[in-house]
C-alpha cells in the first residue's frame, strides 16, 4: 500500500466552545466532492453540548468549505433532541442523503450510558435529503422504529443497493433505567419506494446466550451486490474484546451466512471492495499503541493475510486500552480513547479515503483524512 495524501478536515481549536470533534463520516459525490461529517463537542463524553459539522473538499482535500451547522436539536413526541452523529451517502447527480442519530436531551445532567444499569439516553434515528450537494438540506423525518421499542443507535451510512433497494444500519441498547440483562442485537432496516417507507427488517446478529456483543456494525455492500458486515466483537463474561467477526448475505439482507472470525484485532471501518475484486479493511488496532491500519482480503473477507497489513497513521496518546473486569469499565475505557472510529469509501480504481478522529487528549481531538492505494 501507498499513501497518497492526507490531511486536517477539522481541528480541534478551530472552535473554543467545542475542541473535541469525533463521529467521522465521509463519502464522494459524482463531481469529485469529498462531504465530510462529524461530531462537535465540548467534550467527548457530554450527550447534551454537542452538535453537527458538515464540511467539504472541492480539491481531493487540499481546502474544506467553512463547516456548516445543517441540524440543530429539536422538539419530537414532547422531547428535546440532540443530533450526535450524521452520515451521508452519494445518491445520484447532486444528491446526497443523511442519516442522523438523534439523543434525547431533555436532562442535560444525565451521561449518555448509565454505568449502573447499562441503559443508555432515548436514541431515535431520522433522514434528510440534499439537491444542492450538500449545501441544504430538507428537514429531518424520524423514521419509525417502534417496533423494537428500545434506543436504536445509528452505526453508519444508507447503503444502496443496484435493484434500487436501501438499508441502514444499527444496534438495540436498553433503556435508560432499565436494569434487567442486556441483550444485544444489530439490525438492518430496508426500503424500496426511496427511503418513504420501511418494509422490513433484518437481525444481523444475536447471541442467544447473551455473552458476545457484535457492536459497531459496518456492512460494505460489494460489487456483486453481497453485502460484507464486519463487527467490533465483546465477550461480555471475560470482558475483553475479541477478534473482529464477519457474516455476510448475498439477496441484500434477505438471510445472512454463520458469523465467522477474521482472526484480525481491532475496530473496523466498513469494507470496501476495489476494481479487481479485492477487499479492503481499515480498523483500529489498540493492542498495544493504538494504530489505523488496513489488510486486504482475496476471499471474500474470509481470510485477511497479515503480510497484508499496512499501518496507515498512528496514535497521539500513548496506550489507552486497560484490562477490564466489567461492561462498566469497558464504556470508561472507550469515552478516554483519543483514536478511531475510521470511515472509508472508494475512489475508484485501488485508491480509497478515509477519515479518523485523533489527538494528543481525549476531549482534543481533529478530524482527519488520509488518501491511499493498495
Amino acid at each position: 500500500m501507498k499513501i497518497l495524501g492526507g490531511g486536517v478536515v477539522l481541528r480541534s481549536g478551530d472552535e473554543s466552545a467545542y475542541p473535541s470533534y469525533t463521529f467521522p463520516g465521509i463519502c464522494v459525490l459524482p463531481g469529485n466532492r469529498w462531504l465530510c461529517s462529524a461530531r462537535a463537542a465540548k467534550d467527548k463524553a457530554t450527550a447534551y453540548d454537542q452538535g453537527i459539522r458538515l464540511t467539504w473538499s472541492d480539491d481531493e482535500g487540499r481546502t474544506w468549505s467553512r463547516p456548516t451547522e445543517p441540524f440543530l436539536p429539536f422538539e419530537y413526541n414532547s422531547k428535546y433532541w440532540s443530533v450526535r452523529a450524521v452520515y451521508c451517502t452519494a445518491s445520484g447527480d447532486n444528491k446526497a442523503t443523511a442519516v442522523l442519530c438523534c439523543v434525547e436531551k431533555t436532562n442535560p445532567d444525565l451521561p449518555f450510558f448509565n454505568d449502573k444499569t447499562q441503559g443508555l439516553l432515548d436514541t431515535i434515528i431520522c433522514i434528510s435529503f440534499s439537491d444542492d450537494s450538500g449545501v441544504s438540506w430538507t428537514n429531518p423525518e424520524v423514521i419509525d422504529t417502534s417496533l423494537f421499542d428500545q434506543p436504536v443507535p445509528l452505526t453508519g451510512p444508507l447503503l444502496l443497493f443496484k435493484s434500487g433497494e436501501s438499508t441502514f444500519q444499527f444496534e438495540l441498547n436498553k433503556h435508560y433505567y432499565d436494569d434487567t440483562p442486556w441483550s444485544h442485537s444489530s439490525v438492518m432496516i430496508f426500503s424500496k419506494d426511496g427511503c418513504k417507507s420501511w418494509y422490513r427488517h433484518s437481525v444481523i446478529t444475536k447471541d442467544l446466550k447473551d455473552r458476545v456483543f457484535y457492536w459497531d456494525q459496518r456492512p460494505g455492500v460489494m460489487n456483486d451486490g453481497s453485502i460484507l458486515d464486519l463487527f467490533w466483537t465483546y465477550d461480555r463474561i471475560n470482558s475483553e474484546y475479541l477478534n473482529i467477526h464477519a457474516k455476510e448475505s448475498s439477496d441484500e439482507g434477505h438471510t445472512w451466512s454463520e458469523v465467522w472470525d477474521t482472526h484480525v484485532p481491532g475496530q473496523p471501518a466498513q469494507p470496501v471492495m476495489l476494481d479487481d475484486g479485492r477487499i479492503c479493511m481499515v480498523y483500529v488496532d489498540r493492542t498495544d499503541m493504538p494504530q489505523i491500519k488496513a489488510r486486504i482480503s482475496l476471499d471474500k473477507g474470509r481470510t485477511w493475510p497479515c503480510e497484508t497489513e499496512f499501518t496507515l497513521a498512528n496514535g497521539e496518546a500513548g496506550i489507552q486500552s486497560i484490562k477490564k473486569h466489567s461492561m462498566q469499565e469497558a464504556w470508561s475505557e472507550m469515552g478516554k480513547f483519543s483514536v478511531g472510529l475510521p470511515a472509508a469509501v472508494h475512489l475508484g480504481g485501488n485508491e480509497i479515503l478515509i477519515t479518523y478522529y485523533s489527538g494528543k487528549h481525549t476531549d482534543h481531538t481533529d478530524i482527519r483524512w488520509i488518501r491511499f492505494e493498495v
